[in-house]
């Protein structure tokens, strides 16, 4: 499909969509404002950058890719795959908060750490599906 004629998707991976976009939008302020003690929580001890200054820069990051999910329909497939690469990158600072065993965002028992590690997939196939990043791949591959 060409950048100007996005791929046909149906209501449900739209409602998704805009709903990851939301999350993401929601989850930068978040970032930014009154959760960024928390989110300190995640950023690995080895990463050699200032942890408040990540924190910054991905919710900065997570509310341009959020409203681009929501807004920018011409480049869906695109940004379904620079969403979930994020979600990849930011991978290593829940591996870390668990096995630090930090607590944050409710998450204070081993358990519920290791728990939400199984998420992270589930974020990444959720932008893929709802921006049809996949089937745009593949019909570009066919063609």
């Amino acid at each position: 499909m060409s950048e100007t004629n996005p791929i046909k998707r149906n209501i449900f991976q739209t409602v998704l969509r805009i709903l990851l976009g939301a999350f993401l939008v929601f989850a930068g302020a978040g970032h930014l404002t009154w959760h960024r003690t928390e989110f300190l929580a995640q950023v690995p001890t080895w990463l050699p950058i200032n942890a408040d200054l990540v924190v910054l820069l991905s919710g900065v990051v997570e509310i341009v890719l959020g409203l681009s999910l929501i807004f920018l329909r011409s480049k869906q497939a695109q940004v379904g795959w620079v969403v979930a690469l994020f979600f990849v990158l930011i991978f290593p600072g829940n591996i870390s908060q668990y096995v630090n065993g930090i607590s944050a965002f409710g998450l204070d028992t081993d358990r519920a750490r290791l728990i939400r590690l199984f998420f992270q997939p589930v974020l990444v196939l959720w932008a893929i599906w709802s921006c049809g990043s996949w089937v745009d791949f593949q019909t570009k591959r066919k063609n």
